[in-house]
């Protein structure tokens, strides 16, 4: 337990470190038409890539800073991670270029990575079973409400030094975490508890879990899901602007849709038990399936646009419910054959599927044309596949020996 820390304290910190993934996200969609004018004025859509770049980096990012931090101890690590975020904040912070703060969003996705994995491993050097799961349920319930918040953050600092003051934020930010960690919390790995770092383990367990058939399926499936909702992180700005014309109003819709969608987690811990992890996923997206259908039917229909901004705001709130219900079940799934390198596996997990999901949400991002057809039909597509990898799934788990 923290020796310099109470509990709320602690709670607060490590919030904090999982909050940092969601600021450097979400506070940047109310700036993406200003970077676009600014910075992309042919193409106002390569904006978006501002996102997609930052999450391709973090996403590179997961592969290491677990197993470095086992080698090299929390504190250093998170430290090095968060002074290159700093960095890459600070070069974007000036640039003159989109290609130059794409690069550095790179970049800041990877110092990201950091804190955000590293902080899982620090609650789990310091407590253990129930009180583990009772400090993790609080910590994630703060994360998941901070997303709610954070367009109207960066709407704020918009609205008083324009859109390069968010990055300053960031910068403020992150000091303000490393500062806290840095003087209030002791190392939490002592040395003798230490792992050195070993490429060709961390080689073998990407092999292994490929090679696990049910393994090998929840990544993908979690690539597919993690590709939907980054599709529609990327391209709900731009809805709620060009189709809509509601641009001012966007950070508090954006608000009260992940304040909705954040029961998602209560209501999976709630029947997941009762129902099981594979059909939870496989419900999920079939209930997807269903919602972007029914989208990407009436996309091209002249409705009116009050009716058309209250079913896309309704599907909205399932997209990013339907995070709720399958990431987390997808990662425990993929898990589930791997205790004996869990800690391997969880970096490999995050890494492969978040890298993958930018790689699949940047273009389709890209083909925006003032109409809802390329979300929907972005979605109609991975939550297709998604759903019917989850029956095949269930047909190989049906077939294994009991």
């Amino acid at each position: 337990m923290p020796t310099h820390m109470s509990r709320g304290e602690f709670i607060a910190l490590i919030a904090m470190m999982f909050a940092t993934i969601a600021f450097s996200i979400d506070a940047m969609l109310p700036a993406l038409p200003e970077i676009g004018d600014e910075l992309s004025p042919a193409d106002p859509n390569r904006a978006q890539l501002i996102l997609t770049s930052f999450v391709l980096g973090m996403g590179l990012g997961t592969f290491f800073t677990g197993p470095l931090s086992d080698a090299f101890g929390r504190k250093p690590v998170i430290f090095f991670g968060s002074l290159l975020y700093i960095a890459a904040a600070t070069v974007a912070w000036f640039s003159s270029s989109l290609e130059l703060v794409l690069i550095a969003r790179v970049v800041q996705g990877i110092g990201a990575a950091a804190p955000r994995v590293v902080a899982v491993a620090i609650m789990r050097d310091l407590y253990t079973g129930r009180e583990m799961a009772r400090m993790m349920s609080i910590a994630m319930m703060i994360f998941t409400i901070f997303p709610a918040f954070a367009p109207m953050m960066g709407a704020g600092i918009i609205a008083i030094v324009g859109w390069r003051g968010i990055f300053a934020a960031f910068v403020l930010f992150s000091l303000i975490c490393i500062f806290w960690m840095g003087l209030r919390l002791p190392e939490p790995l002592a040395p003798e508890n230490r792992r050195p770092f070993r490429a060709p383990l961390l080689l073998d367990a990407v092999r292994q879990m490929l090679a696990h058939p049910t393994v090998r399926l929840s990544i993908i499936v979690q690539t597919l899901c993690l590709g939907m909702l980054f599709t529609m992180l990327t391209m709900v700005q731009p809805v709620y602007d060009v189709i809509f014309g509601k641009a001012d109003s966007f950070p508090f819709w954006f608000g009260a849709v992940a304040l909705v969608s954040g029961s998602a987690s209560l209501l999976n811990a709630a029947i997941v038990v009762r129902v099981g992890m594979r059909r939870m996923v496989t419900w999920s997206l079939g209930a997807q399936v269903v919602l972007s259908g029914g989208v990407l039917a009436i996309s091209g229909l002249d409705l009116p646009p009050d009716r058309l901004f209250a079913i896309f705001v309704f599907w909205q709130s399932c997209a990013f419910f339907m995070a709720g219900t399958t990431l987390g079940n997808l990662n425990a799934i993929a898990m589930e054959p791997m205790g004996h390198i869990a800690g391997m596996a969880a970096s490999v997990i995050g890494a492969i599927s978040t890298v993958l999901a930018a790689a699949i949400a940047a273009p389709i991002g890209l083909l925006f044309d003032g109409s809802l057809l390329p979300l929907a039909m972005g979605f109609v597509l991975m939550s297709i596949a998604g759903f019917a990898l989850m029956l095949y799934m269930g047909r190989i788990e049906a077939r294994r020996p009991a």
